[in-house]
This record gives C-alpha cells, structure tokens and sequence, in this order.
C-alpha cells in the first residue's frame, strides 16, 4: 500500500537532498570562511579537510552532481568525526551531543546508495540512456 504522499516522493527526496547538502556546506563555509559567527580555523589540518569535504560535498549533494560519490565522502567524514569527536566522552550519541553528525552519516550513505534522482544535475548531464549497460 503507498502511503498518501507515495505520489510526491520524488519531490520530496530532492528537497531533502538540497537542503541536508546546503546545511553540510554551511558546516564547511563555517570552518573555512568563518561564516556565520565562526572563526575559520585553517591551521589545523583536520579541520581543514573537513571544511572542504562539507564545503564541497555539501553543495555537490545539494546540486546533485557527482551525488554519490560526494555523499560517500561526507558520510565517512560524519562516522570518522564521531568517533574522534564525540565518542570520546560517550559512546551513546545522546549523551556525547554527537545526533546530528550520526543523522548525516546515515542520511548520507542513503543518499549515496539512492543517488541524485530525477531532479539534479547528475540526471541531467547523465542520463540513464546513454549510460553503458552493466
């Protein structure tokens, strides 16, 4: 049975996308460009990777270009920033304030098993029929 909103999923999931991308790459304009009351922090070598990984992947996923791989990244980048951020103090993420970095490695790496959907640049500049069959 679909649910009563079966018929705008497409649409939906773009939104989803476009928006967990633009607030991944506010992250990353945060730690590079200290957008929005940080202090950019480029001294430090981790925290410069993963500025660029969520500046970067961030937009990429919110454009839909290069979907999946960008998404690949971001969720690995997510998974390696919990375990060496915030399972530190607690392995459980409602106690060590590590939900959202949780959230966006899952959402991520459904993104990037999912891919960009019909609306995106990737089904754009790549469309499923001129693409080789496996």
């Amino acid at each position: 049975m679909q649910s009563f909103l079966g018929r705008y999923e497409t649409a939906f999931f773009t939104m989803l996308r476009v928006v967990a991308g633009f607030l991944f790459a506010l992250h990353g304009a945060q730690k590079l460009f200290g957008f929005l009351g940080e202090r950019a922090d480029l001294s430090n070598p981790v925290m410069l990777i993963a500025g660029i990984i969520e500046f970067v992947g961030g937009t990429l996923i919110a454009l839909g270009l290069l979907t999946s791989i960008a998404a690949f990244l971001a969720s690995g980048q997510m998974a390696v920033a919990y375990f060496m951020v915030h399972a530190k103090s607690s392995f459980f993420p409602t106690v060590n304030k590590g939900e959202l970095a949780v959230l966006y490695c899952f959402l991520f790496l459904f993104i990037a098993a999912r891919g960009a959907g019909p609306i995106s640049l990737d089904a754009i500049l790549f469309p499923r029929d001129k693409r080789p069959s496996p």
